[in-house]
């Protein structure tokens, strides 16, 4: 199914069935804002997911649509988060896909990231 920020979100798909508790994963950060998780088939030696708690199809969906507190939120946890996993220092890739030809394979607005080794070119041409 295609995923555009029109088309309207899935209450259903699996991260709002992981925010509602239905399924479990291992949490490595939450406030009020944002669950971040560790992926269940990591591309890196880390690999978080971090998700905003609204329901936000993409990020176009999200800067139009949370508060800016919210949009804080969220991105003060992406920092918090890469510091407490040890990756400033050597450095991390925050990634976002949206849409069918980035490869978004979840409905809900998250970043993916990345870092504890080197991570090669972003794109492969």
């Amino acid at each position: 199914m295609p995923v555009s920020g029109l088309d309207p979100y899935d209450d259903q798909n699996i991260f709002a069935k992981i925010l509602r508790g239905a399924i479990p994963n291992r949490t490595v950060y939450e406030d009020e804002f944002v669950l971040a998780f560790h992926d269940i088939a990591p591309q890196a030696e880390v690999h978080v997911l971090v998700i905003p708690k609204g329901a936000y199809v993409s990020l176009v969906d999200f800067a139009a649509k949370a508060s800016e507190v919210e949009i804080a939120g969220f991105w003060r946890a992406v920092g918090r988060i890469a510091g407490d996993l040890g990756l400033e220092q050597s450095g991390y890739r925050i990634l976002a896909n949206h849409g069918t030809d980035a490869g978004q394979e979840v409905p809900h607005f998250h970043v993916h990231l990345f870092g504890g080794g080197p991570l090669g070119r972003m794109i492969q041409t």
